[in-house]
């Protein structure tokens, strides 16, 4: 077995991450459609994470737009980070921090997969274990179907956004007041 998991994108983790303990860690999701351009901010995120490695405390996946496929993320962990494109006008490159605790408070902007992700949210509220939800979204300005290439805009903001992901995964307690 080799020293760093491709599955987990971590040393030392192994192979069933599904049957691991996730109780006390955090897990960073991005979403987006890479073949979309600026719209796969969230996926690219996730590479450049799984390339310079993640906090002790965090595991990272491509969740691109993988919808109500990824819910069983939401029993395994109790803090989730998702980070995502929006079309909110703001300059492109832009970051903000929300901490969504229903479908409704998720940004109206967000790209063409919002639907998905609002969907598998109020599933989750459904289902009773909600864990604890934060989302950056990184604002774009257009959407360039068939290009795997980020606007320079917003391919600058990423090491300010896993700067910000950090701090926020260091800061993170695993007390149920969500």
């Amino acid at each position: 077995m080799s020293e760093h998991n491709p599955i987990e994108g971590r040393p030392g983790i192994g192979y069933f991450p599904h049957e691991q303990d996730k109780s006390d860690r955090i897990l960073v999701m991005g979403i987006g459609n890479y073949l979309m351009g600026d719209e796969g901010i969230g996926v690219h995120l996730a590479h450049h994470l799984e390339k310079q490695g993640c906090p002790p405390n965090v595991d990272v996946l491509d969740g691109g737009t993988g919808g109500f496929s990824l819910m069983g993320y939401f029993d395994d962990y109790p803090v989730i980070i998702f980070v995502d494109a929006t079309m909110d006008g703001k300059s492109p490159g832009s970051i903000a921090l929300i901490k969504p605790k229903f479908a409704a408070d998720f940004p109206k902007s967000l790209s063409v997969h919002d639907v998905g992700l609002k969907d598998m949210v109020e599933a989750v509220y459904i289902t009773g274990k909600v864990p604890k939800m934060y989302l950056f979204t990184i604002s774009i300005a257009v959407i360039k179907p068939m290009t795997m290439e980020l606007s320079p805009e917003v391919e600058a903001c990423i090491p300010a956004l896993i700067k910000q992901i950090e701090q926020l995964a260091a800061n993170e307690t695993f007390k149920n007041d969500h």
